[in-house]
């Protein structure tokens, strides 16, 4: 378990050196390959814990997260009121994949998150612009936050308009260039394949969710390929469908929002839209949560420290739709088959598959489980002339 961790510290001890050439930055498991925030944060860590050397206060520190990513994902649910209580139980006590990737090997994937999660608290809180610093703040520390991206973008369009969404992203921009300039003014272009190389290869033998297909289609650019076109078109369905709802063109959320003709339409019985064309709890949530969902479904290979980059969501995206009392079990049923997807080491075909029909039917539902109701019937006017009163008799 300490195999992660040492490579961390490795990686910074260089930046703790006086190291600034990102390319000379590495540890036993490779080069460096993560962005600025991750070397600040992890040095922070090397620290404290002596260099690196007292595993076991890192561990204490990751628990403490465990915990303050607990309070966060709560905080952000009872906004909702969605999710059954007994749910949480779970989230909390079974899922040993979790707990062993926070504090058995004290990834970055769960510092991201946690950040994230108070992004999303601020956005919440209507809180924007500190809300896109955090969320900056979490993309540098890894970039799977970028999942979020595509429904963070489109909540600020709807909320601001272009115009008053460019400064939200001029603060996400701008924190990137601060983190990254002692790196940039050295070698930038080191800088920049390093930290945010897109094209990065993975090994197959990590592979949670390809494990079905043969190593040369899975290396195939082909099919790197075709997972982005699916990837796009989901988020261009879902954004068309399913997150926007006015009767104008998605086109108009480039307007200031004064400037509209149509409001979005009321709460729908899901209730993941808002009320008076504000962003209310539930959608916000919903955009993030299925945007990051698509990309997760989509990505080209998830290893098993990625679980924690959804695992939190699961339960809103399962129960974000209307939910009769019989299909509550199965919905437990599914989270359940989705922990044992990833509790299975090696992953195995029938593991992969699983995970991608588990994958499946939670699209499915959050499709046709948020389609907008039909428009209720009204009867035609009847033809009967209005009754005379006595008066005008």
């Amino acid at each position: 378990t300490e195999i992660d961790w040492k490579a961390y510290m490795e990686e910074v001890e260089g930046f703790a050196n006086g190291t600034l050439d990102y390319t000379q930055l590495k540890g036993d498991t490779g080069p460096l390959v993560y962005p600025a925030g991750f070397v600040y944060i992890f040095l922070g860590l090397y620290y404290a814990t002596g260099r690196g050397a007292d595993i076991r206060l890192a561990q204490y520190l990751f628990a403490g997260l465990y915990l303050l990513n607990l309070l966060l994902v709560f905080r952000i649910y009872c906004r909702t009121n969605k999710v059954p209580p007994y749910v949480f139980f779970f989230m909390c006590c079974a899922s040993y994949r979790i707990h062993s990737i926070f504090v058995l090997r004290l990834f970055n994937d769960p510092v991201a998150m946690a950040i994230l999660f108070l992004a999303i608290n601020l956005f919440l809180e209507e809180h924007w612009s500190w809300g896109c610093l955090l969320f900056s703040l979490a993309v540098s520390v890894k970039m799977n936050i970028l999942l979020f991206a595509p429904g963070l973008l489109f909540l600020l369009l709807q909320r601001f308009g272009l115009l008053g969404c460019i400064p939200k992203l001029c603060i996400c921009a701008l924190l990137q260039v601060v983190l990254g300039l002692p790196f940039l003014l050295v070698n930038p272009l080191g800088y920049l394949t390093r930290s945010f190389d897109l094209g990065r290869q993975f090994q197959f033998k990590w592979t949670v969710n390809w494990r079905f297909l043969p190593e040369e289609v899975f290396q195939s650019r082909a099919f790197h390929a075709a997972l982005l076109l699916a990837h796009l078109a989901g988020l261009g369905l879902f954004a068309l469908h399913r997150w926007h709802r006015s009767k104008e063109s998605i086109l108009a959320l480039l307007k200031d929002p004064a400037q509209r003709k149509h409001p979005s339409p009321p709460l729908t019985a899901n209730n993941i839209l808002w009320e008076d064309g504000q962003q209310g709890a539930p959608q916000i949530i919903f955009v993030l949560f299925s945007s990051n969902f698509l990309g997760v479904c989509c990505s080209r290979s998830l290893h098993y420290q990625f679980y924690v980059w959804y695992f939190h969501t699961l339960p809103y995206l399962l129960w974000c739709t209307p939910t009769a009392k019989l299909a509550h079990m199965p919905k437990v049923l599914l989270l359940g088959v989705i922990e044992l997807c990833w509790n299975t080491y090696p992953s195995t075909v029938c593991s992969s598959l699983s995970l991608h029909i588990c994958h499946g039917l939670v699209l499915l539902q959050l499709w046709y489980g948020t389609d907008p109701p039909l428009a209720p019937h009204t009867p035609p006017p009847s033809r009967k002339p209005p009754a005379l009163s006595k008066k005008a008799q």
